[in-house]
């Protein structure tokens, strides 16, 4: 990993002042969101950029090397899916990063949050569930050193003006040697995401960002929450409902009524084919993410999907078919 004087030498320092001109002083208007990490304001700077400025919550040590964490791990990647880090500020005791600002908010407040009527159509679905598998299979496979994001959760998937996916909040991400299998660290991310392999054993691998992977997936098919907090419902997270429907060849049961409206096709059976194989309570029998982005690409452009059936050694024509789209259960 670059040392921390050649990293900052890549990134625009910002001083205090810019900043609280920008954000007119951290004004509680300017909210754009928060998170376990800080809270995040919209900005504009003298130059007419609108920015994101991201300010930690708290200072104390972990607050302070997850802010340098994620300078670090920013500073490393170029990739039209990832957010962009322009700078930061090293004047205040609180840390200060700007980021390019992503207009449309984030992928979970799209799927659970949208009060606009949008019409949020399989195929804008599908693309981005695509780019933030292409996004991820860049950090794991393409960056000079491998990245584990550890924090994969619909919340960190922002949407720009044509609502591209944008991979964010790289605080708690970890770069891996090469010759590494895993981490072995104190477990953290969402609840709700975490690989139940990693939860036990603590051990982090490239395997737990796709099972987080699935669970988005997931999310994007049905329009639920990980977690329900429904309390006319037993609490069962999403997770298992899916897999459960899945078992029961129910699928429809589960799938978004937007997906429903627009008509049940043979794709969204292969995608949730591909997100039970994420889901997989064994990392080594989950796809990489680099197969998951290239069968997402293929479903995508591919019209005759039993190319795609066929064409990945997991997933079979037979397989598909089990999955039967009916409300009872019955073929």
């Amino acid at each position: 990993m670059p040392g921390h004087d050649s990293v900052l030498e890549k990134m625009r320092i910002f001083t205090s002042k810019e900043l609280e001109k920008a954000t007119d002083r951290f004004n509680e208007s300017r909210i754009l969101g928060r998170g376990g990490q800080g809270t995040v304001y919209k900005g504009m700077l003298s130059d007419g950029r609108i920015v994101a400025v991201k300010k930690s919550r708290l200072v104390d040590e972990d607050q302070l090397i997850e802010f340098i964490n994620e300078v670090v791990i920013l500073s490393q990647i170029n990739h039209r899916n990832v957010v962009n880090l322009l700078g930061c500020c090293l004047e205040t005791e609180i840390p200060l990063l700007v980021y390019e600002f992503i207009a449309n908010g984030t992928l979970h407040q799209l799927i659970h949050d949208d009060t606009t009527g949008f019409p949020f159509s399989w195929d804008l679905r599908l693309r981005i569930a695509a780019e933030t598998a292409n996004a991820l299979a860049y950090l794991h496979y393409a960056t000079s050193i491998p990245i584990y994001h550890r924090d994969m959760k619909s919340n960190n998937i922002l949407l720009d003006e044509k609502y591209r996916a944008k991979l964010s909040d790289f605080g708690i991400s970890r770069s891996v040697a090469i010759d590494q299998t895993h981490l072995t660290t104190k477990v953290k991310g969402t609840f709700g995401y975490l690989d139940p392999e990693y939860f036990q054993t603590g051990k982090f691998t490239e395997k737990c960002d796709v099972y987080s992977f699935g669970v988005v997936l997931v999310e994007l098919l049905t329009g639920q929450k990980p977690i329900s907090t429904s309390t006319t419902e037993e609490e069962i997270s999403l997770v298992t409902r899916f897999l459960i429907t899945m078992e029961e060849n129910r699928l429809k049961t589960i799938l978004d009524s937007q997906i429903i409206e627009q008509g049940v096709k043979d794709e969204h059976i292969v995608v949730a084919n591909l997100a039970k194989r994420c889901l997989n309570l064994k990392g080594k029998r989950r796809p990489t993410i680099r197969e998951v982005a290239m069968e997402l690409e293929s479903i995508r452009t591919c019209e005759n999907l039993s190319f795609v059936e066929t064409g990945f050694q997991d997933i079979s024509c037979t397989e598909t078919e089990s999955c039967v789209l009916s409300d009872d259960g019955s073929p």
